[in-house]
C-alpha cells in the first residue's frame, strides 16, 4: 500500500499544484453559484413546492457543468502521461498495474468530491445569512450529495477508461464527453417513446434523470447505489486491462 500512497499523492498534486486545477475548482464554484441565485430569483418570482436543493439539481445549468466536470478532470490522467513517455516509465517501475489504475481514479474522484464542498457552503451560507429556515430536508440535502457523488464515481471511472485508450488530451475529453451525453440522452427514452414498449423499464432503471430525481426528493433507493457501484468496477476493471495490456506490450 506504500506504493499507492505515493502514487496517490503524486496524482492529488497534479491536481492542486497545477493552475488547471484551480481553474476547474473556479469554473464549478461560479457555475454552482449562478444556479443557486437562478434558483432564488425564481423562488422570489412564482414559489414552488420543491426544495431548494432539488431545484438547483434541475436546471440546464447544473447538467451543463456537471457533465464538462469528468473531461476536465480525467483527460489528462493517462493521455498525459503516454504522450510525454512517462507512462512507459511508470509502467516499468515496480508498483503493479491496478496501483497505477486506483491512485489515478482515487485523485481525480477526491478531487471531484472537494468540488463539491463550495457548493454545500453556499447552502449553509443562505441559513447563516437570511435567518430563514432550511429551504430543505435533510433527507433531500443527504440524498443530492449521495447521488451527485455515485453518480460521481461511475463517471469519473468512464473518463479514466477514455484517457487510456488514447495519448491526446483532446480526444480523451471529446470520449469522455460523448459518453456522458449517451447515458445523459438514454434518461429520456421513456420520455420520447412512452413506457410501454419492452425493455422500457430497464431505461427506467438506468435513467440518471430518474436517480437524481428520487434522491433529491430524499427516496433513497438502494438500486441505483448497486448500479453505480457495480459500473465504476467493471469500468475500473476495463482501464486496468487496458493499462496492464500496454505493459506488457512495452
Amino acid at each position: 500500500m506504500r506504493a499507492f500512497r505515493i502514487l496517490l499523492r503524486k496524482e492529488l498534486k497534479g491536481f492542486f499544484q497545477n493552475p488547471f486545477g484551480w481553474i476547474v475548482i473556479a469554473f464549478v464554484v461560479i457555475m454552482q453559484g449562478i444556479s443557486l441565485s437562478m434558483v432564488m430569483k425564481g423562488f422570489r418570482v412564482s414559489p414552488s413546492k420543491d426544495s431548494l436543493v432539488y431545484m438547483m439539481c434541475h436546471t440546464p445549468l447544473f447538467w451543463f457543468y456537471f457533465l464538462f466536470i469528468f473531461p476536465l478532470i480525467t483527460m489528462r490522467l493517462f493521455s498525459d502521461e503516454e504522450k510525454t513517455g512517462t507512462l512507459e516509465t511508470l509502467l516499468t517501475a515496480p508498483v503493479r498495474t491496478w496501483q497505477v489504475v486506483l491512485s489515478k481514479f482515487s485523485a481525480a474522484y477526491l478531487f471531484y468530491i472537494v468540488l463539491w464542498i463550495p457548493s454545500y457552503l453556499q447552502l449553509r451560507l443562505f441559513g447563516w445569512v437570511t435567518g430563514l429556515p432550511s429551504a430543505w430536508t435533510q433527507g433531500g440535502l443527504v440524498g443530492t450529495y449521495s447521488i451527485v457523488l455515485l453518480m460521481g464515481a461511475a463517471f469519473t471511472a468512464i473518463g479514466c477508461l477514455a484517457s487510456s485508450l488514447t495519448s491526446s488530451q483532446i480526444i480523451s475529453g471529446i470520449t469522455t464527453i460523448c459518453a456522458l451525453l449517451i447515458v445523459y440522452f438514454v434518461g429520456f427514452v421513456t420520455v420520447i417513446w412512452g413506457a410501454s414498449f419492452p425493455g422500457a423499464e430497464l431505461f427506467q432503471y438506468i435513467s440518471i434523470q430518474q436517480h437524481l430525481h428520487y434522491f433529491c426528493s430524499g427516496l433513497l433507493d438502494t438500486r441505483p447505489v448497486a448500479l453505480y457501484l457495480t459500473l465504476t468496477a467493471f469500468i475500473l476493471f476495463l482501464t486496468y486491462q487496458v493499462v496492464d495490456y500496454r505493459r506488457w506490450k512495452h
